[in-house]
């Protein structure tokens, strides 16, 4: 079959490729049968024109080569692509020639074909392109106003959260100092209410020693009113005898002043009651004092204590989350423990399925061992029987070899004496080399037996 693109690039009588155009121009004469022949190619059409042989062949070989090689390493000029005798064209050199040119004009028109329609796209991407090319600059101008506005009020939002996140940060530090403090007042209530029990026996101690001293001064304010009711009463009698005409004269001692053993005795009891009241004030200041101290120096120990719980609740914290990750690391390592086993279980398992067929393997190769023990001391038997034996033949041939000899010395003596020497020699030495090869046989086959 011919191919448009053999036209393409041919190789020319100077070694060179050339194009379709340059390599179809040419002309040559004499071809097979001696005519003369000229060939000339267009771009379109390939014309021949011939007289007499095969002036084709000839004239496609000056054309392509000046009558030397072709496409194949035959010769165009003698008329064949392969170098034979008989050309490719030497039968309907015209029906040929038309075929080649229509092929040649139809691949031709389609070039022609592709080459419009090549340009046609090529026009219309260059209008593409240039209904779709780079337009002038658009006016932004008018959103950069609302781009500042929208980065101020970012800037603004951005100002405000970071004002909130810092009012967080204040409140809740405020939150965190409020919360030791209400822990430390809390402590210091508990303290003092631990004092105030404590000190709630000597309270009732007081309370019972006022009411004492209350009932004491009751006692004494009802002796008091006794006391005066009996002096009016004898007032009243005294002044009722003085309005008397009666004058009885009593010689007898004055009285004592009433008023006045009443004011010292009030004195005494008022000195008892302010010595009482500047003891008890005074016992009064000493424990509060020592209830200062001691609620100064429990306020110092709830502080450090305080401090030692927080430091306790810190350290109680990190433990417990290092405990945490300890159990946690416990449950991975049960957990990877529990895989090894499961995993060493089952390589055991397979270890195991492999150990029975191998010991089972191992008593047959005992049993075969202990079979071809049998079997090689038993071989052995035979061997050392067949050793004896060997020896008993050789010894037998080594006797047979002396008799021969002397038998033959004997024939050999006795034909010397009758004469016939020749023919008994023959007959002699053809009799000794077949018992000879006899005896050598069998001690061949007997030895190879006692190797087997």
């Amino acid at each position: 079959d011919f191919s448009p693109e053999l036209f393409a690039t041919a190789t020319m009588s100077c070694g060179s490729k050339q194009p379709l155009k340059s390599c179809l121009r040419g002309s040559s004469s004499g071809g097979g049968g001696g005519g003369s022949s000229r060939s000339s190619a267009s771009s379109m059409t390939v014309t021949s024109r011939t007289s007499g042989g095969s002036g084709f062949g000839g004239g496609y070989g000056g054309a392509f080569g000046g009558g030397g090689a072709g496409f194949c390493g035959g010769s165009f000029g003698s008329g064949g692509f392969y170098g034979g005798d008989m050309g490719i064209l030497s039968n309907d050199e015209k029906l040929t020639m038309q075929s080649l040119n229509e092929r040649l004009a139809s691949y031709m028109e389609t070039v022609r074909n592709l080459e419009k329609e090549n340009a046609q796209l090529e026009q219309l991407i260059r209008e593409w392109y240039q209904k779709q090319g780079p337009v002038g600059p658009k006016d932004y101008s008018h959103y950069y106003e609302k781009i500042e506005e929208l980065q101020k009020q970012i800037v603004a939002a951005a100002v405000d959260t970071h004002k909130v996140l810092l009012d967080l940060d204040n409140t809740r530090m405020t939150a965190e100092d409020f919360r030791i403090k209400y822990e430390m007042e809390t402590g210091l209530r508990q303290n003092v209410e631990g004092d105030l029990n404590s000190l709630r026996p000597l309270l009732d101690n007081l309370t019972l020693t006022k009411s004492d001293l209350e009932m004491q001064f009751e006692s004494l304010k009802e002796e008091i009113i006794d006391l005066k009711k009996n002096h009016e009463e004898e007032m009243k009698q005294l002044q009722s005898q003085s309005n008397g005409d009666v004058n009885v004269e009593i010689n007898s001692a004055p009285g004592e002043d009433l008023l006045k053993k009443l004011n010292e005795m009030r004195q005494e009891y008022e000195a008892i009651i302010q010595k009482n009241r500047a003891e008890v004030e005074k016992w009064y200041e000493s424990k509060m004092e020592e209830v200062s101290q001691q609620v100064h120096s429990s306020s110092q120990e709830i502080e450090s204590s305080n401090q030692q719980i927080s430091v306790l609740r810190r350290e109680f914290q990190s433990l417990e989350i290092e405990l945490q990750s300890q159990i946690s690391q416990i449950d991975s390592l049960h957990s990877n423990l529990e895989d090894t086993e499961r995993r060493y279980n089952m390589q055991l398992q397979q270890i195991q399925g492999m150990i029975g067929p191998l010991e089972e393997e191992l008593a047959s190769i005992r049993c075969e061992m202990e079979s071809q023990n049998e079997e090689y001391k038993m071989l052995l038997g035979i061997k050392t029987r067949l050793e004896q034996e060997i020896q008993q033949y050789r010894a037998l041939l080594h006797e047979g070899a002396q008799d021969i000899r002397y038998r033959h010395q004997l024939i050999s003596f006795l034909l010397m004496q009758s004469g016939k020497e020749d023919v008994s020699n023959i007959c002699i030495r053809n009799w000794c080399k077949g018992l000879i090869i006899n005896v050598f046989t069998t001690s061949t086959i007997i030895h190879m037996e006692s190797k087997s």
